[in-house]
């Protein structure tokens, strides 16, 4: 083998090695508030004091006496939640954190409020790793309150919003948690 097809392979093989590690890079991710793997600034951490609630009282993780904590972080596709979505929804207040980015550097906080099956207010707020993520961040803050009050929650989901592909997956991702916290059945 000439020193030339040794590098070939060489080069195919490193390529190989980095598309595996790096292909669940840039996923989004959703975690209800009130999980302990919600969130990576400071900020975050914050704001789940606010923790989900439904008919005004905080969610109870350890409802039925199941007490284990999964870590969401280690899940690329992660949107659980100890409740199944049942497509009936529970009136309230729910508070998801959605994470995204190459390596789930950005996250945004999700304030959803839930009335008669129907999404009645949505509230962003956004922790930027960069200045262009903050920008993407503003503006979906801005528009995704046209794009979701009044519509159901129930299959409610949203395309690229003023931009921001990103953060629009990480918002459908936090979707999915809050259909599933809010679902009753």
């Amino acid at each position: 083998m000439s020193t030339a097809q040794s590098n070939a392979v060489k080069v195919i093989a490193l390529s190989a090695a980095s598309i595996a590690l790096l292909s669940a890079c840039g996923e989004p991710k959703a975690t209800p508030m009130d999980d302990e793997y919600a969130g990576n600034s400071g900020e975050s951490v914050q704001s789940q004091e606010n923790k989900s609630k439904t008919d005004g009282k905080a969610a109870d993780n350890t409802a039925g006496g199941d007490a284990t904590t999964k870590n969401h972080a280690d899940d690329a596709n992660s949107t659980t939640s100890s409740k199944q979505d049942t497509g009936n929804y529970a009136d309230g207040d729910y508070s998801i954190n959605g994470q995204y980015g190459p390596v789930g550097e950005d996250t945004i906080d999700v304030q959803l409020t839930v009335k008669d099956q129907n999404v009645t207010a949505v509230n962003i707020v956004g922790h930027p790793f960069t200045s262009i993520s903050k920008k993407h961040q503003n503006d979906f803050a801005k528009a995704v309150p046209d794009a979701v009050v009044g519509k159901p929650l129930k299959d409610l989901k949203v395309d690229k919003l003023a931009g921001a592909s990103w953060t629009s997956e990480a918002f459908n991702k936090a979707l999915e948690v809050a259909r599933q916290e809010a679902s009753i059945q």
